[in-house]
């Protein structure tokens, strides 16, 4: 749902000049996507929109890419940079990091959007990640051992 509405909404902000929330919460009404201002308010703040000053002299809501860019790249560095072993158990990919990061490299793997991944779970030291079938996670494993 979130991630639907979130698609939504940069959608509709690549397509016209949104200046208000209002505006957008109407956008999002025409396109069948019911949202609050509440909700819309942390969406934003989630997907780092800023107003910019458009073309026509009004400010617009626009998406900033490069900083989502370089905080996922923070991300997978963290994860390569902390992995001590990884291995799969039929559908469990398990991770062992440094101490204290597990966290860290479960963080870097939900932002990496990995498909079959239905959940993951982090300890101090190990990270469980549930995969929706064995396939999923040997080719997760074959994805990990490609960014080493």
């Amino acid at each position: 749902m979130k991630s639907a509405r979130q698609t939504e909404i940069l959608q509709i902000i690549a397509e016209r000049d949104i200046e208000t929330q209002q505006q957008l919460l109407e956008a999002l009404a025409e396109r069948g996507v019911k949202s609050t201002q509440a909700t819309l308010s942390r969406d934003i703040k989630d997907m780092r929109l800023v107003k910019e000053l458009g073309p026509n002299g009004t400010y617009r809501y626009v998406a900033t890419h490069n900083d989502a860019d370089n905080y996922d790249e923070r991300l997978r560095k963290i994860f390569r940079e902390s992995i001590v072993s990884y291995d799969v158990a039929q559908n469990l990919f398990i991770i062992r990091t440094l101490p204290g990061l597990a966290n860290g490299a479960c963080s870097a793997i939900d932002a990496m959007h990995v498909e079959g991944l239905v959940g993951s779970l982090a300890g101090d030291d190990t990270a469980f990640l549930a995969m929706k079938d064995n396939e999923a996670a040997k080719k997760l494993y074959h994805e990990i051992e490609m960014l080493f």
